[in-house]
């Protein structure tokens, strides 16, 4: 059977010895968050995703999501005691403000707790996920009231969230939708439509459900131009803030899919039910893209989570399996057989995870760190670079790592050989549930081309330049030392190639679009090789220093980051070559055959 221990030491070494959380102690939130606090939180993040949510994943995967006659929808055996745990501890209003009964602690220590959780059992935590989603959009864009009557009942966890933008004949091209909403009398619209992939659409753990639905007012203009975006509760909220009558929204079937079995993704009816509009008419998508970029990072966090746990049930097959024999002769000379950790291919693919695992950790907090700045810092200037940094690096984010989290599902499924293959031993589990993650919330080619069409030359390219810079005056702040030349000197040779990929684009994308077209998914993963590898060379810094002031403690664990480090400068990194060379190949043969030819 599977097994998962949270890495609380790897994320503590992150964010006190990387990012240096206790810097910034200015922002809102940060004060309380002391070194103690941190490790006891997450320590005990670990203890609830090891204990009250691992032990589910299994079974809940097994015995999925069930549809009743009456349209309701019950949940795995053993969900309903676990979200009772997770929610009475507070965690869903982690880093929420206080005045709607969160914490009001960093974002980053909430993305942390996350990551836990996620890999622990990723379909049960994806129904209060999809809640802190609809909290970020009702807090920047939702009416007093409707943060008074809606927001606290979320934050405790009473009542969920959802996000409903895909219909049958649209996914990504919004503009299509036809759901329709009509103004009535006392303020309210009718909602009518069918929605459908609807994430935690309908389930019996919380009170209430909050559905946010993307709908167009009749008589709006066509195309994005005329969507709004609504709350549709599942039930009416009477004056005393419970929940009344009926809404006339029901699930009309559960989606059959190929994994995130335990998480009722929905077809949702929307029979002139009761809404209520957020923010202006016609700007739905100005509010829903708050909770899209809120989701794209919890996506991201999503594959390192399946990543991360992929990785450690293989290795620990690894070091039992019996297996062969060392090619540099017995290591376990008492056994007919050697395990399998002796023979370097498997060690190829753990390494090639491990490294993929420890920086993507770090991508994903020096990520939530700047949304943590640009939303909390006084310094306008200091607000706009992180915010403008954030921007850029989501969709990286959201597609490199899980591009990557499910391609090392599959190769620790490798592994374990054909006990990979038989569904007792879980491997098979986390493929089927981390396929999906490369699709939802904008599939990873849109990601991409976001990325390069919309992001790249956003306010004159500023963000990619601030990146460009920041990762260059490491470099160069840090090339004398001999410690770490290694890492600059590779670390530099792929940004050069993101930046003369950047500049490939420039020159030879605007008159032809195909040409940003074709290259989009390389630059991705070029621009999130170059971001990994920044990352890299940050925590082996941060491994040296700790080295040179005498950590006895944690010297072998130190020693075993530079290992790691050199692994992904010498086997992961001159990737970045490969992947220029690809993007200035243009798009001329990609475009040429006619489509009838496919």
């Amino acid at each position: 059977m599977p097994v998962y221990k949270a890495p609380v030491n790897d994320t503590l070494f992150v964010l006190n010895d990387v990012l240096g959380l206790e810097r910034y102690n200015n922002l809102p939130g940060f004060a309380d968050a002391t070194p103690d606090m941190i490790e006891a939180i997450l320590g005990e993040a670990g203890r609830v995703a090891e204990e009250a949510l691992f032990p589910l994943n299994y079974s809940g995967d097994l015995e999925g999501c069930t549809r009743h006659d009456d349209a309701s929808v019950s949940t795995p055996k053993g969900f309903k005691e676990a979200y009772k745990a997770y929610r009475e501890g507070g965690w869903i209003g982690l880093a929420v403000p206080e005045e709607f009964g969160g914490q009001g602690l960093p974002y980053t220590l909430h993305t942390a707790v996350g990551e836990y959780t996620s890999a622990a059992n990723m379909s049960l935590m994806m129904y209060p996920g999809l809640t802190q989603g609809a909290i970020a959009a009702l807090l920047v864009h939702g009416s007093d009231e409707q943060k008074a009557t809606y927001l606290p009942k979320m934050v405790d966890g009473t009542w969920s969230g959802t996000m409903n933008l895909t219909e049958p004949h649209c996914g990504t091209d919004l503009g299509m939708l036809r759901t329709k909403a009509v103004p009535q009398a006392d303020g309210s619209y009718k909602i009518s439509g069918q929605k459908i992939f609807i994430s935690a659409g309908e389930h019996d753990l919380t009170d209430n459900i909050i559905h946010l639905v993307l709908a167009r007012i009749e008589g709006a203009p066509e195309g994005t131009k005329g969507i709004s975006l609504f709350i549709v509760p599942k039930f009416l909220v009477g004056k005393d803030g419970a929940p009344g009558a009926r809404n006339a929204v029901s699930c009309g079937a559960i989606e059959h899919k190929m994994g995130i079995h335990a998480n009722a993704t929905c077809v949702m009816n929307y029979d002139e039910a009761t809404g209520f509009l957020i923010g202006a008419e016609n700007r739905g998508l100005n509010a829903m893209f708050v909770m899209m970029n809120e989701a794209r990072l919890m996506v991201g966090l999503q594959g390192i989570a399946i990543s991360e746990i992929a990785y450690q049930n293989a290795a620990s097959y690894a070091r039992d399996r019996i297996q062969g024999r060392s090619l540099s002769g017995p290591k376990a000379p008492d056994k007919k057989a050697d395990p399998i950790i002796v023979h370097p291919d498997i060690r190829r693919t753990l390494m090639t995870i491990r490294a993929f695992n420890e920086a993507g950790r770090a991508f994903l907090l020096w990520t939530a760190l700047k949304s943590d700045i640009a939303h909390r810092a006084s310094d306008e200037k200091e607000r706009q670079t992180a915010d403008d940094i954030l921007g850029l690096v989501t969709p990286i984010l959201k597609g490199v790592m899980t591009d990557k989290g499910f391609d090392h599902a599959v190769m620790a499924q490798q592994v374990f050989g054909g006990h990979g293959y038989i569904e007792e031993h879980g491997m098979s589990q986390y493929v089927r549930d981390a396929r999906i993650a490369m699709i939802y919330e904008g599939a990873n080619g849109i990601q991409a081309l976001d990325l390069v069409g919309r992001k790249l030359a956003l306010n004159g390219g500023r963000a990619a330049m601030a990146l460009f810079k920041e990762i260059g005056d490491f470099c160069e702040e840090n090339r004398g030392n001999e410690k770490l030349s290694f890492f600059t000197k590779h670390l530099k040779k792929g940004l050069n190639d993101a930046q003369g990929a950047t500049m490939w684009f420039m020159q030879n994308a605007m008159a032809k679009p195909d040409n940003a077209g074709a290259g989009s998914t390389d630059y991705m993963h070029l621009f999130g090789l170059v971001i990994l590898g920044y990352m890299w060379a940050k925590m082996a810094k941060a491994a040296e220093d700790g080295l040179a002031s005498g950590d006895a403690a944690r010297e072998d664990y130190l020693k075993n980051k530079l290992v790691t480090a050199r692994f992904f400068m010498e086997r992961l990194m001159p990737e970045t070559a490969l992947r220029k060379a690809r993007i200035e190949a243009g798009a001329e043969t990609i475009m040429e055959l006619a489509a009838e030819a496919f």
